[in-house]
């Protein structure tokens, strides 16, 4: 049997400076830039307020994970969940009359067609071989 490399790890991102992943210095990079032009052409109010809103939320995207997932990601799944109806209904597309007909004529039409077969303890021991090697194992009877 050919055997395959199994790749492990492949939630970890690359890092480029020390600790800092590509994703991660690439939105400190355009918070910095959006920082440095209003720092240049704006008054100090818009600097500030530019610090605390816009430096504030790229270090909570580019740092902060919830339950293992990247803030961006979680942002997502809870828009993704508010946009999802809350209450889900069930399309009844039956009528009671058919509904009728396939509670009473089905389950003795299905228990006809079924036969039981005896379950011995050396067919659950082939069974649990079959399992076991992963279905190269063959009883005598074949009968499974």
């Amino acid at each position: 049997m050919q055997q395959f490399v199994v790749p492990q790890f492949i939630d970890v991102e690359d890092k480029i400076f020390g600790p800092i992943t590509t994703r991660q210095f690439l939105i400190l990079l355009v918070a910095g830039l959006i920082t440095f032009v209003v720092y240049r052409f704006a008054d100090f109010t818009s600097l500030i307020l530019t610090l605390v809103f816009l430096d504030g939320g790229a270090l909570i995207l580019a740092f902060v994970k919830i339950n293992g997932q990247t803030f961006h990601y979680f942002i997502l799944n809870v828009i993704q969940t508010m946009r999802k109806p809350k209450l889900r209904l069930w399309n009844k597309a039956l009528s009671n009359e058919d509904l009728n007909y396939l509670r009473n004529e089905k389950p003795a039409e299905i228990l006809e067609k079924m036969e039981k077969k005896a379950v011995g303890a050396g067919h659950i021991r082939n069974l649990s071989l079959v399992v076991n090697t992963g279905g190269f194992y063959r009883s005598e009877d074949d009968n499974f």
